[in-house]
């Protein structure tokens, strides 16, 4: 009979290594069959301060995550519920009141640059796939996306790249590099490697009988 239970997959890597162009085109090949959780959901409430005092939070650091609270979520979706999770605004630097129900599918991809430093978390993953992007790369990556998408100035993106980001990736995210399943390198523009993750996943699928 086969374990119907979700497969949960974990991708990390550096900010703007390009986890989500990845995440992209895995969900490209199973279409319904997947849904996503960002750890960036998660970061956690801070309405007890100011705008400028949210502003100069570390928010590259692990604590600055409610991971119990997305391990909770993850393992009733993967026993097929679904939950209600918070949504953030990198705008005010602060959650939101409103929630989003996720649904649960065949297929979890959980995604984050700390995912693999947390052990409790790292213990959720069937596949842990880390993206490999060069250093420089990503910082313009991260960029583009801080000053069109989240309403930032360039200064106030390089000061905090140069003061937090750098710091806690080479402190953290590269470290937890180790713990992966599979290192790719360029993200979704690794078409090998994109196969083989495909081929992987319909192979767990098969596996625990969710195709059949």
């Amino acid at each position: 009979m086969g374990n119907r239970e979700g497969i949960i997959i974990g991708v990390a890597g550096g900010t703007g290594s390009g986890k989500s162009t990845m995440i992209h085109r895995i969900k490209k090949e199973f279409n319904e069959q997947i849904t996503i959780l960002s750890h960036d959901f998660y970061y956690r409430d801070h309405s007890d301060l100011s705008f400028e005092e949210r502003a100069e939070l570390n928010y590259d650091h692990p604590n600055a995550f409610e991971t119990d609270l997305m391990i909770q979520h993850i393992y009733q979706l993967k026993s097929g519920k679904p939950v209600y999770r918070p949504v953030y605004d990198f705008t005010i630097h602060n959650r939101t009141k409103d929630t989003v129900c996720v649904e649960p599918a065949q297929v979890i991809i959980v995604e984050g640059i700390l995912i693999f430093e947390n052990p409790e978390l790292l213990n959720t993953f069937d596949i842990k796939i880390f993206i490999d992007t060069d250093a420089d790369v990503r910082i313009i990556r991260r960029i583009l996306r801080d000053v069109r998408e989240r309403g930032r100035s360039l200064e106030s993106v390089i000061n905090q790249y140069m003061t937090t980001v750098k710091l806690m990736h080479e402190q953290f995210v590269e470290p937890s590099k180790k713990y992966a399943d599979v290192i790719v390198p360029e993200g979704g523009y690794n078409t090998v490697a994109l196969q083989m993750i495909n081929h992987r996943i319909r192979a767990l699928l098969d596996q625990r009988g969710v195709n059949q």
